[in-house]
């Protein structure tokens, strides 16, 4: 059985894989440092560990820290390891910025959720309405091997699968890639635009349109749109949409935008949001 220590065990991330561990297989001893995030595993039923006997003991070490929390709680970290076990990553964004201590003799493994798509088909209101996945809905996951072997993964995986479940599959990707998704791909694009739309609607209520009206008409909207151009109806837009769409693209985006997907582009990213 592998002894797992989950730092970070109170926080955000935490606590989420704090409630999908608490019922595993494994050995889990949990460290957290806030008061309020303490207090709040205790009502769960966990005590804190002492962090020089599990650290040194641990198989797999859960870094459930914030980005900009990485590079510091490494450096306290990592140092106490044994050699050949596993360091766990839950972002990309600081290992790739170097920020994530670095030992030859340490495997490293980085794993994110993609969360549950909204072309899930769930048959209960539970799985339904959890949107960051992990309790009910089922989701893939994205993973890395940032350093360590095939064998390294399948460790990794199994870990994946506990923590993020219900999981249906876990991508192999390289660490670059699960960059360009996020932040790339899933932040500074998509959150944008969508942000925008968010922005997009109070501009539309102030030209008199009711706000419950504007509401439902643009989530009634977005829920066709994403399901034809992701290929979930067999149909396309129509004529109209097309030259408005066509229109407007040139209006809205400027030339070169796909730069954002560029390497030097997605480490600027990286760095803004790491310090």
């Amino acid at each position: 059985m592998n002894k797992i220590v989950l730092v970070g065990a109170g926080g955000k991330m935490g606590m989420r894989c704090t409630n999908n561990l608490i019922n595993s297989d494994y050995d889990i001893d949990y460290l957290e440092i806030s008061k309020d995030a303490i207090e709040q595993l205790r009502r769960t039923g966990v005590e804190i560990s002492d962090p020089e006997t599990a650290l040194s003991d641990a198989d797999i070490v859960i870094l459930a820290v914030p980005d900009v929390a990485i590079k510091t709680v490494s450096k306290d970290v990592i140092p106490k390891m044994k050699p050949g076990s596993m360091v766990v990553c839950l972002d990309p964004a600081a290992p790739l910025a170097g920020h994530l201590t670095h030992r030859e003799d340490l495997v490293y493994y980085i794993t994110h959720p993609s969360h549950p798509s909204v072309f899930n088909w769930e048959y209960n209101k539970e799985a339904h309405f959890d949107y960051y996945g992990g309790i009910a809905a089922k989701q893939t996951v994205v993973s890395a091997i940032m350093h360590g072997t095939h064998e390294d993964f399948k460790k990794g995986d199994d870990l994946t699968r506990v923590i993020f479940q219900p999981v249906t599959k876990n991508h192999k990707i390289t660490l670059e890639q699960m960059a360009i998704l996020e932040p790339g791909f899933s932040e500074t694009l998509s959150s944008t635009c969508i942000k925008k739309i968010r922005d997009a609607m109070d501009v539309v209520i102030s030209k008199g349109v009711p706000e419950e009206a504007a509401r439902d008409f643009i989530l009634g909207h977005i829920n066709i749109q994403l399901a034809v151009l992701f290929g979930e109806l067999p149909i396309k837009f129509s004529d109209a949409a097309i030259k408005a769409m066509e229109r407007a693209e040139s209006i809205l985006f400027k030339e070169g935008w796909e730069a954002i997907f560029e390497m030097d582009d997605i480490r600027a990213q990286i760095k803004a949001i790491t310090e």
